[in-house]
């Protein structure tokens, strides 16, 4: 069964910049897309980046240009640099494991989770 372990939140004043890690056990992690989402206080778990299997990116319009999502199949890790950071951006970040090869912003899409990393941004 596999796990996604997150780590790399914190708190950070606006402007600055946070890397997120996400570390995925089992043999399946090189051919599935991942993504990241967050899930602020009060709303609803929202989709921020995905990349499939062969490196393609796909972002929410309130994060690009911002945020970079990469993966390392050897380290079967993909992370999600976070620059310009904004108190909008303030959230609990999910890692994801797609069902499939290619990428989705449906949470349903998805059949693994991380249990998550707090990312406070501060005014």
């Amino acid at each position: 069964q596999v796990q996604l372990v997150e780590s790399g939140g914190g708190l950070v004043q606006a402007g600055g910049s946070l890397r997120l890690s996400c570390a995925a056990s089992g043999r399946t992690f090189s051919s599935r897309a991942m993504g990241w989402f967050r899930q602020a206080p009060g709303k609803e778990r929202e989709f921020v980046a995905a990349i499939n299997w062969s490196g393609s990116m796909y972002y929410a319009d309130s994060v690009k240009g911002r945020f970079t999502i990469s993966r390392d199949n050897a380290k079967n890790t993909v992370y999600l640099q976070m620059n310009s950071l904004k108190p909008e951006d303030t959230a609990v970040y999910y890692c994801a494991r797609c069902k499939g090869s290619y990428y989705y912003t449906l949470a349903g899409e998805y059949d693994a989770w991380g249990q998550g990393t707090q990312v406070t941004v501060s005014s």
